[in-house]
């Protein structure tokens, strides 16, 4: 038979304020050390966690391990909340209070194990970054208009910003899934699910005039039915946008990293700046859930207004 501690061995040895539950600490250390294997800063890091714990039992009152609720493990989530824990910190602190109760549990000290029914807290998502005003207008006017592939490099950055496609659905435009004269694309996304999506002013201008000459430079005489096309008569690509957003970036004085996603995030921040209801935005990134939206409500940043409208251009119904 497996010999442990007895929990209430060091009552003659406990410090003011401990309560009686803590001493059911030790047979946790030495479960971490002996049976887990655990290094000593890990012992160390959950001694500490569930010592924090059990003292705010015996401050709330607990005097028993039947007294152990549910709520208590949230009330000792939100003490740490209050006291400037992070989710990350929290959801640390929780595993360890879980383990402890598990083991408790398990070797029949306590009648259950009350964290089974606590959610650890939801780690906050990291915000996207966006271009400022100065580098989206220093970014789009970057291509410039000496060339066929710089009008086609304009009229991708300032589709891509208008609509906040995603870079595999800008890059798989045909021709005919553009209409200029209504200022509407249709996006095929994810599973191959189609939206249609409004396209602003000064895309739609971008576009006419890669239209009605570039692109036929670029192609040569050969046929194709892709939107944007290498010299080489190709559709482009990926990586081949990728590339040429970085060039255009390096060549704007943009010094930090720019990705075709940062103006997709752009595109929907500004959207929720000007009072756009977020189910609308949902629809137009495509998203399938509205949480993944709802995380550009997050994002403090100013519109620009001057350089894209996609609301103006939504098609009546």
């Amino acid at each position: 038979m497996r010999h442990h501690p007895d929990p209430g061995r060091r009552a003659d040895r406990r410090e003011p304020g401990e309560g009686p539950l803590l001493p059911a600490l030790d047979l946790f250390l030495a479960h971490l050390r002996v049976e887990r294997g655990l290094a000593a800063h890990s012992v160390d890091a959950y001694g500490r966690d569930v010592r924090r714990y059990l003292e705010g039992l015996a401050a709330g009152g607990v005097r028993s391990w039947e007294a152990v609720t549910p709520a208590q493990v949230r009330g000792h989530l939100a003490d740490l909340a209050a006291g400037g824990l992070g989710p990350r910190s929290q959801a640390r602190a929780l595993s360890a209070v879980r383990s402890f109760h598990r083991l408790l549990a398990t070797e029949r000290i306590a009648p259950g194990d009350p964290t089974e029914e606590v959610d650890a807290p939801r780690r906050s998502r990291r915000l996207p970054r966006l271009l400022s005003r100065d580098e989206v207008d220093r970014l789009l006017a970057a291509p410039g208009t000496g060339s066929a592939a710089a009008a086609r490099d304009r009229s991708m950055l300032e589709l891509l910003y208008a609509t906040g496609l995603r870079v595999s659905e800008l890059v798989t435009l045909d021709v005919n899934q553009v209409d200029l004269q209504s200022r509407v694309l249709l996006a095929r996304g994810k599973g191959k699910k189609e939206r249609l999506v409004p396209v602003g002013a000064p895309a739609a201008e971008a576009l006419r005039s890669y239209l009605a000459g570039p692109r036929d430079r670029l192609l040569r005489g050969r046929p194709s039915r892709d939107l944007f096309v290498t010299p080489r008569g190709r559709r482009m690509t990926r990586q081949g946008f990728w590339k040429l957003i970085r060039r255009h970036a390096r060549a704007a004085g943009i010094a930090r990293p720019v990705s075709p996603h940062k103006l997709r995030h752009s595109f929907a921040t500004h959207l929720l700046e000007s009072k756009v209801d977020i189910r609308v935005i949902q629809v137009l990134l495509g998203h399938k859930k509205l949480e993944t939206t709802a995380l550009y409500a997050q994002v403090a940043t100013e519109i620009l207004r001057e350089v894209v409208s996609p609301l103006e251009s939504l098609p009546a119904t």
